[in-house]
């Protein structure tokens, strides 16, 4: 009894081990089943990747060749003769190259991005300059010498007076032209603690340059071509819609709010900017910029969209590139959302 029984024990234990192993096999096509799905998926992957650099690199040798002509044309009209029309045709070409940059910024390298509105300020300071050749020139005349008495005392009271709404601005000093290389068509300089206006009629496709600005609070009701904040220290600068580039360098302490085609904020810090923009904001030399969607309004702003020609629907204002920051990964410690709960401003 005892020996049947142990080889029944014997044989329970092979038929277990049997069903076993036929268990195991039977594992064996599901799981090169799914290492074969995995391999597939991943042969795809690479195949999508390669294809996609393939893609970017065929925009960007078109964007270069498209670029480079236009910018070439631009040149020959600014170059040539000086006319009035010659001179719109370059400035509707030059907004054609804008909006082409804009559309180019997803898969164009830093380097290539920044070379292109490089290019592009040279043009607007050409274009900027040549309108203003066009200008008719002062005639000379002479002029009666006041008394120092009364000069001196209205020097004194346009000193002690707030600056009146909608005043004219007085003319930009040329050293400030010669330093930034640009001649400008309108703006503010040298002012203090001051609410300066300026409105449409003043600023229809003018350049803007404010600047060496303290304690100010800046309204331009109207869509201006460019506009360039510098030197600016605890100011408020609210702008309707620029129908190309605005430029901020060396301020530091202020809120701008701005709708625009390209924004750009050089050796700027602990400025808020509320911003709608069509390309990408960029920064360089900068820390502490806060960034928030464009909520000014004023009467007239809709119309005055329509004549910067920006695309209202598209707005790029929280798609930061800073150039002092190359890691794609890591997010640029000198720039950030202004959280929602700061962004409630009384802009009057």
């Amino acid at each position: 009894m005892e020996v049947t029984d142990c080889s029944a024990a014997v044989v329970g234990t092979r038929d277990v081990g049997s069903v076993g192993s036929q268990k195991d096999l039977s594992l064996v096509p599901e799981r090169l089943q799914k290492r074969e799905q995995e391999r597939q998926l991943e042969v795809e992957r690479r195949k999508q990747k390669r294809q996609d650099q393939v893609v970017e690199g065929e925009q960007s040798d078109f964007f270069v060749a498209a670029f480079s002509r236009e910018r070439v044309a631009v040149q020959e009209l600014l170059e040539g003769e000086l006319s009035a029309e010659r001179l719109e045709e370059a400035a509707a070409r030059l907004q054609g190259l804008q909006k082409l940059l804009n559309d180019a910024v997803r898969f164009l390298a830093a380097y290539d991005l920044r070379q292109g509105q490089e290019a592009l300020t040279q043009l607007q300071a050409t274009l900027a300059g040549r309108r203003q050749e066009l200008q008719p020139k002062k005639r000379f005349a002479f002029k009666a010498r006041r008394k120092d008495g009364a000069s001196a005392s209205q020097g004194g009271a346009a000193a002690g007076a707030p600056a009146a709404e909608g005043a004219a601005a007085p003319s930009l000093p040329s050293k400030e032209e010669e330093v930034l290389g640009l001649s400008w068509g309108c703006g503010f300089s040298q002012r203090d603690s001051q609410v300066l206006e300026k409105r449409a009629d003043e600023l229809r496709q003018r350049d803007v340059l404010l600047s060496e600005l303290s304690g100010c609070t800046v309204r331009l009701y109207g869509n201006p071509n460019t506009l360039r904040l510098a030197k600016a220290r605890g100011c408020k600068v609210l702008c309707g819609p620029v129908s190309t580039s605005v430029f901020l360098e060396d301020c530091s302490d202020c809120v701008l709010a701005v709708a625009c085609q390209q924004l750009r904020v050089h050796t700027t810090r602990d400025t808020r900017i509320f911003l709608q923009v069509t390309s990408r904001a960029i920064v360089e030399d900068c820390s502490g910029i806060r960034f928030a969607p464009y909520t000014w309004s004023y009467e007239g702003i809709d119309q005055d969209f329509e004549g910067s020609g920006l695309d209202r629907s598209k707005n790029n204002w929280n798609d930061v590139d800073d150039f002092n920051w190359l890691a794609r990964n890591v997010a640029s410690p000198n720039w950030s959302i202004l959280p929602e709960e700061e962004r409630e401003m009384e802009w009057d």
